[in-house]
């Protein structure tokens, strides 16, 4: 049964990124995850449209987002401009907080619970 929250990564690199996905995705069978990482060339970096992939082919309408480094964030937030998806960004350290809301999402915990949870691992 699909789950009405998703969890993207964007990542710099396209391993970790697809790293993170294959971790949490084991405590989360029923999660819609998806990711993005690194440039459409292979390089370290972000993508714009890659980023706007990842998002926008996630099952669920509201997604919990995880990135790693700035320009990453910056790539999400120029896309929560244009989606009509409901993008739910933490400053979360992208494994642990994937992995703790994938887990939460999981067990249909209440969406004010996981923001709790959450700012309790924020990097401030």
């Amino acid at each position: 049964m699909a789950k009405p929250y998703g969890v993207v990564i964007i990542s710099h690199s396209k391993d970790v990124a697809k790293g993170v996905h294959d971790i949490i995705k084991e405590i989360a069978p029923d999660v819609s995850i998806t990711h993005a990482g690194g440039t459409e060339d292979g390089r370290i970096g972000t993508s714009f449209d890659a980023v706007n992939e990842a998002i926008e082919s996630n099952e669920a309408d509201k997604v919990y987002t995880f990135y790693d480094l700035g320009s990453a964030k910056m790539n999400i937030e120029t896309v929560e401009e244009i989606s009509e998806k409901e993008i739910i960004l933490f400053n979360a350290p992208i494994l642990e907080g994937a992995y703790a809301t994938a887990a939460q999402v999981q067990m249909d915990e209440k969406p004010e619970v996981i923001a709790a949870n959450l700012q309790t691992i924020e990097i401030k």
